[in-house]
């Protein structure tokens, strides 16, 4: 796991924008995985000044709150629409969100992974961060295999993706999201977590052990997984230092 450190909000996402970037460049037929919450809207409004670069993209996106049809303004369906995908060049048989107003939810599911694997796996996946730990919508004591799947969520997750928490209370609290197992098939992660209310939960997935109470725990075994983090976030590692010093150095493997 690669960990960069930035001072504020706006440069974790000036960082990611160059990583996302760089991914475009060197595939321009990218499949990208999106993901939903207030963090990455600083990213995708960075993305869209580009709107040319995403003519070959497919992507998908991590979960969907259940009961919510794409024309809910509370849909992530909705939300990604509004804050990237209409704002760049996407090709509409490109755009593979999940729904929240299927019947069969399992059904959804199965489809929504054979459509994965049909678009050859997800090259890049774009993450954020519960203050739980949870990783898409999987919660703590979430199989570390899981795939894509109905799941139960607590009301601190609902009140953390629903603005107001009158609305949350009046859905079911469940929704359909990527599994563990299938996040850590991406082949690469990026993640993004800005403010001190997620300095804790950071410590417990950076330097904690691997636990199905942090499912973001699970990123230490991807083989490309990075992590960007404000100083706020940042605040209880213990070996910030370290992972600066790695960062401003890493031009140098390779050198003679």
């Amino acid at each position: 796991m690669e960990i960069i450190i930035e001072p504020d909000y706006g440069t974790v996402c000036d960082r990611a924008a160059q990583l996302v970037q760089a991914e475009l460049a060197r595939k321009p037929d990218l499949v990208l995985g999106l993901a939903t919450g207030k963090t990455p809207l600083g990213l995708y409004e960075r993305l869209r000044r580009n709107p040319e670069a995403f003519a070959k993209v497919i992507c998908f996106n991590l979960d969907e709150l259940y009961g919510l049809g794409p024309e809910n303004p509370a849909s992530f369906h909705s939300i990604l629409r509004r804050h990237f995908v209409d704002h760049v060049k996407m090709e509409p048989r490109n755009v593979r969100l999940l729904r929240g107003d299927v019947k069969d939810l399992e059904a959804a599911s199965d489809a929504y992974e054979a459509s994965i694997r049909a678009a050859g796996g997800i090259d890049l996946q774009l993450l954020g961060l519960g203050r739980n730990g949870h990783i898409a919508f999987n919660e703590p004591g979430s199989s570390l295999g899981s795939r894509t799947r109905p799941k139960t969520l607590t009301p601190e997750t609902m009140t953390q993706y629903l603005d107001n928490p009158e609305t949350a209370a009046q859905l079911p609290n469940w929704a359909i999201t990527m599994g563990i197992g299938t996040i850590m098939e991406a082949r690469k992660l990026l993640m993004m977590v800005s403010g001190a209310d997620k300095a804790q939960v950071v410590e417990w997935f950076v330097e904690g052990p691997l636990a199905a109470e942090v499912p973001a725990s699970m990123t230490q075994l991807h083989p490309r997984a990075v992590v960007i983090l404000d100083e706020a976030a940042a605040s209880r590692l213990k070996r910030v230092d370290y992972y600066k010093w790695v960062f401003a150095n890493k031009w140098r493997v390779g050198q003679k």
